[in-house]
Parts: C-alpha cells; structure tokens; sequence
C-alpha cells in the first residue's frame, strides 16, 4: 500500500491507495480528530483529489486513537468570541466549510464507507451519517450532544433525519445520549456492527466488492440515488428511467450483461 499524503494536510488527514480503495484516515488522536479548519481543509483537498482520481473505486474512513471524531473543535471556535462581531463570520465560515466536505461526500462519484471504532459525537456523527456506508465496531458510540451546552445539533441534523427515521433522530438531538452501535444499526445509522477492532477490516471487505464493479455504473447510481431522493415520486421515476435509458446504452451495460448471458466475468471499461 503506497501513502500519498498532501503536504498540509499531514498533521490531520491520511492517504493510503491499494487495489482501487483509498483509505483516509483522521490522524490527530491526541485532540479526538476534530474537524478543526485543518482537518477540513485536509479533507476538503482529499475529496477534490479522489473525485479526479478514475483508479479509486471507493473511499474508507477511518480514524486513529480511541474517538473516531469529536466534532467540530470548541476551543478553536470560542477564540473567536472575542472578535468584533463576537464571531459571527467566523462561525457562518467555519460551518459553511463542514457543510461543504458534507456535501463533497455525497457528491463524490466514488462510495464512501465510515469504519467507526470509539466515538462519534456532533459534527463527527454528522461525518458518520454522511457516508454512504457505515461499518461500527461494537464498541463503537454516537452522539449528537449539542443540547448538553446550549448548541442544538442542527447542522448534524440535516445528515441524520436523511438516514434516520424522524423519531430516532429527534430522540438522539434532544437527548443528546450515546447511542451504542447496536441501537444505531436498529436505527439505520451504521449497516453493519462488527467485533470491536474489526470495522476497518470490514469496510475494506465492502469497498473491495464496490471496487469490481463497473465504476461508471457505481457512479451513476450513487448520483441518481442522492438525485430522486429529493424528489416526489412522479418526478423521481421520471428521472431513474432516463437515467436507466442513458445507463442501457453505455458500453459497460451492454458488457455486463454481454457477460452475464454468455457466462463469464465482465470486463468492465469505466
């Protein structure tokens, strides 16, 4: 596995490539990897690079230490109540940024799978529920604690009532309580709980067989799903047939199941 690692972004974020997976992993363990303005660069950079990159089939990420990811860092934030506006532009900046890796998650072409061990809590449950996979070890727990210091959790809201049904996520928003990994496979939050120490492992498992398939079916049918969701179902079936229709056509498809009929493995063109 070769390490590929953006020269800012190495006090935060890890690259490794091998066999068409990256693995990023958040490295600053010693302060619970928060999202701080580094590790949201480092991830923002990570995820325009992936995007480019056609040898990733899919993304893992994981986490060093014993917290997957602490939210975003208060320490970081307070420093700015002393600015003139008391930190209004700071904190319109810094959640625009977190909302943006969010939202570079779900636009990726590639599938992005979580490989959660520890914690999760705030902005770092928000991260969770922005994958579009999720593997938990069985120690793993998660919390949206915001209610708990006056600071309701509403940008981790908008990634947790699109995986959750409404009254789980309002019972993890007002409550503000660990959710061990159990109760958020129940949930819908994590798809699978594993042994604790074995969620990477696992989510590598998942990205391998992502990663032999066609990867411009998997990029079509990430970005359709993410597409119709948003809409009302006439509009939502209207758009998967053309979609459906444009996907027939392409040479993978017609590869596939050129492959399928004649009975052996697809090579599959991209």
């Amino acid at each position: 596995m070769n390490a590929h690692v953006h020269p800012d972004a190495a006090p935060a974020l890890r690259r490794e490539d091998a066999d068409g997976i990256t693995v990023l992993t958040l490295d600053r363990p010693q302060s619970r990897n928060p999202l701080s303005e580094a590790m949201l660069a480092a991830l923002r950079d990570a995820f325009t690079a992936i995007a480019a990159d056609r040898s990733v089939k899919a993304v893992v990420l994981t986490a060093e230490g014993p917290v997957f990811c602490a939210g975003h860092d208060l320490k970081e934030m307070s420093a700015h109540r002393t600015d003139a506006d008391r930190g209004r532009a700071y904190f319109t900046d810094i959640l625009a940024r977190c909302s943006g890796v969010m939202q570079q998650i779900t636009a990726l072409p590639q599938p992005v799978i979580a490989a959660v061990e520890g914690t999760a809590t705030a902005a770092g449950c928000q991260l969770v529920a922005s994958c579009d996979l999720a593997v938990a070890g069985a120690g793993a727990r998660f919390c949206t604690p915001g209610v708990h210091i006056g600071l309701f959790c509403s940008t981790p809201m908008v990634a947790l009532t699109r995986n959750l049904g409404a009254k789980h996520a309002l019972e993890m928003l007002l409550l503000g309580e660990m959710v061990p990994a159990d109760e958020a496979h129940r949930m819908g939050l994590v798809n699978r709980v594993v042994p604790a120490g074995g969620a990477l492992a696992k989510a590598q498992r998942l990205a391998a067989v992502i990663a032999s398939k066609s990867p411009a079916t998997i990029r079509i049918g990430k970005q359709t799903f993410y597409e119709q969701r948003e809409m009302g179902l006439a509009a939502a079936y209207d758009h998967a047939s053309a979609v459906m229709v444009e996907n027939m056509l392409a040479r993978d498809a017609e590869e596939g199941i050129g492959a399928f009929v004649e009975k052996r493995a697809p090579a599959w063109e991209g």
